[in-house]
């Protein structure tokens, strides 16, 4: 069974990011880059089910500009087998990417895709759902715990409710949440293998791919800033300062 894991690059979750002075973009001059975190426990899972013997290949691929192999490599170093790289300078809505996705999945037959749930950039969490829709594939989101079983795949997903149980044939996508595995670090011999690996690149044209501009950014402000809160001397002020000022009760 093959299993194709989509990652991005992302600023590092530990960077303070800021919005640029025209207000067009975040600035994302000199910041650390990373794995998508939600990715690397998709890379993780994909691993393992090789591992246990049940996937036989693991191939990652993203979609970016020269730098994302950056993070290809990474994932090869966490164990995937070889790389995909999509070339593109331009700053890509989710439907695109799934479009470009498909033509990787068409070409490749993967039996199961698994995604990062959403990358924490963009927050859309979208990719894997339009993926599966344009591809006619079931889909799991939210996954907190996978397991196939021959020709199906048992997927535990988080809901509002709880906790809810999924079988679907395969091929499937699968968009896996925080609790489904903690990932491994790459170590260094492992890293020195990752530069080894295949890492093909191809451009939107190779994939004969047609993408056209869904929505335009038209402005980036930072959040607003908190205001500091006061201390109260009895329940009573408290309460008087959330009715007469705050208007909430």
């Amino acid at each position: 069974m093959k299993v194709l894991v989509p990652v991005k690059r992302v600023v590092d979750a530990n960077v303070k990011v800021r919005v640029k002075a025209d207000h067009s973009n975040v600035d994302t001059a000199n910041l650390k880059m990373a794995l998508n975190p939600f990715c690397e426990i998709a890379v993780e899972e994909a691993v393992r089910l090789k591992e246990a013997g049940i996937a036989t290949e693991v191939v990652v691929v993203s979609v970016g500009s020269k730098a994302v192999q950056e993070q290809l490599r990474t994932a090869m170093a966490l164990g995937a087998d070889r790389a995909i790289h999509i070339e593109t300078d331009e700053e890509l809505v989710p439907l695109s990417i799934a479009k470009l996705l498909l033509a990787v999945q068409q070409k490749e037959q993967a039996q199961l895709v698994v995604f990062g749930k959403q990358s924490i950039d963009g927050d859309n969490n979208q990719t894997g759902q339009m993926l599966a829709a344009l591809a006619d594939m079931p889909q799991a989101t939210f996954a907190s715990e996978v397991k196939v079983e021959g020709d199906n795949i048992v997927v535990t997903r988080e809901i509002d409710g709880g906790l809810q149980t999924l079988t679907m044939p395969l091929p499937a996508v699968v968009t896996v949440d925080l609790r489904l595995n903690e990932p491994r670090y790459a170590s260094l011999p492992n890293i020195m293998k990752a530069k080894r690996k295949p890492l093909d690149v191809h451009s939107v044209t190779d994939l004969a791919v047609t993408l056209k501009a869904h929505q335009t950014v038209l402005k980036v402000t930072p959040p607003a800033e908190r205001q500091a809160g006061i201390m109260v001397s009895s329940v009573e002020e408290l309460v008087e300062k959330l009715k007469i000022e705050a208007k909430v009760i």
